[in-house]
């Protein structure tokens, strides 16, 4: 072998073994990083007594229940939000999520494809049969099963420890129990109104008193003449017209389809003979009632204010100076005795549809709607 020969030889085993030796370290290095990020999973017990496994940190997440979106939304976690369902309406950005389906049938592949760490159920909607073939593929998901109203703010605190932001939560938590404590005190010297909340008017039905709707007509200041242990128990419009409720209560939704308008539920057979119809005593409130989730403490404020206005009557000495100086102005040129301000319109009542597919089965829905939570 020639010396330029033998020189070219050295020079490419040189390089070779560098090369080798240099790359070694590296597979040993990447070798070593994939091993450490390998997923951390966290066990905990959910709201319906599920052992589940939700890997750490939770970064990507999909919603199967308005409720579980407006609480998402509440403790600051919208950006973790990568899907939800299509009843998903609130707050108004939760619209333009990837949608996976409705709550009840929603697209298993869909989801999958979002490549979720995590899949929040509630067990008054979603089915059972949605948690298996989320298990099936290796998803990993979490119920929540609320009750009354501290039943929600409990559970809204337990997300937001499950999603690794506990300030978050003490803090949404802490707003709530303060309006509620703001209300069961301005409420406290006034008897209860007796109410029949309707969920659907034809055939009627009402909500139980187990139900987290039942509980928050109770801080509301009302108690529903429906004592059943049924959740959403069917009610014969006699037996509605002997217990002759104070006030009928629908919660408004822009969502569904129109039941006849307020106006028309005095001319329907059975509805007439209620005092509460023909003396318009209606309150119509946000679907929030519907939802356990932070916004449901609004809701009950909408209904306090309605059942008890003159307990939100604004008093003359709480009237800023301006405002006093005004009237006192107009009284003496005689301004705004001819103004007078136009009734506000009638609202028409969007009855909130039965609730179904719970974790434990289905129920059959009246007009075919999922209620909206």
């Amino acid at each position: 072998m020639s010396s330029l020969a033998k020189q070219l030889f050295q020079t490419v085993t040189f390089a070779a073994a560098t090369l080798l030796l240099g790359t070694a370290p590296s597979r040993a290095q990447s070798a070593s990083l994939s091993s450490s990020t390998s997923p951390v999973y966290h066990e905990v017990t959910d709201e319906t007594g599920r052992s589940v496994r939700i890997p750490q940190p939770v970064r990507r997440i999909v919603s199967l229940a308005p409720s579980l979106t407006e609480t998402v939304y509440a403790l600051g976690l919208q950006d973790r939000l990568v899907g939800d369902t299509e009843f998903c309406d609130y707050p108004p950005d939760a619209q333009k999520k990837t949608k996976v389906g409705g709550a009840i049938n929603p697209s298993i592949e869909q989801i999958a494809a979002l490549h979720p760490d995590l899949v929040l159920v509630t067990k008054g909607l979603n089915r059972l049969e949605t948690v298996h073939a989320l298990d099936n593929l290796g998803i990993s998901s979490y119920a929540t099963d609320p009750h009354t109203v501290n039943d929600i703010i409990a559970s809204s605190k337990r997300l937001a420890d499950l999603l690794g932001v506990p300030d978050a939560g003490a803090s949404v938590a802490a707003e709530m129990e303060r309006q509620l404590a703001a209300l069961r005190q301005r409420l406290a010297s006034s008897p209860a109104k007796r109410v029949l909340f309707v969920v659907w008017h034809q055939p009627l039905i009402s909500v139980g008193k187990h139900t987290f709707i039942a509980d928050a007509l109770r801080y509301a200041g009302a108690v529903s003449i429906v004592d059943a242990e049924q959740d959403w128990p069917q009610v014969s419009l006699e037996e509605a017209a002997r217990l002759q409720p104070d006030y009928l209560v629908f919660a408004a939704s822009h969502s569904e389809a129109s039941p006849p308008g307020l106006e028309a539920l005095s001319t329907l057979p059975g509805w007439r003979i209620m005092d509460a119809v023909s003396n318009r005593r209606y309150a119509v409130i946000s679907d929030a009632v519907n939802r356990p989730a932070p916004r449901i403490v609004s809701a009950i404020e909408e209904l306090a204010r309605q059942l008890h206005p003159e307990l939100f009557a604004e008093k003359p000495e709480n009237l800023n100076e301006n405002s006093v100086k005004e009237k006192m102005e107009k009284e003496k040129t005689g301004k705004g005795k001819d103004e007078k301000t136009p009734p506000p319109p009638i609202q028409q009542p969007h009855s909130a549809s039965l609730l179904l597919g719970t974790l434990q089965g289905n129920l059959p829905t009246p007009g075919g709607r999922a209620c909206a939570r």
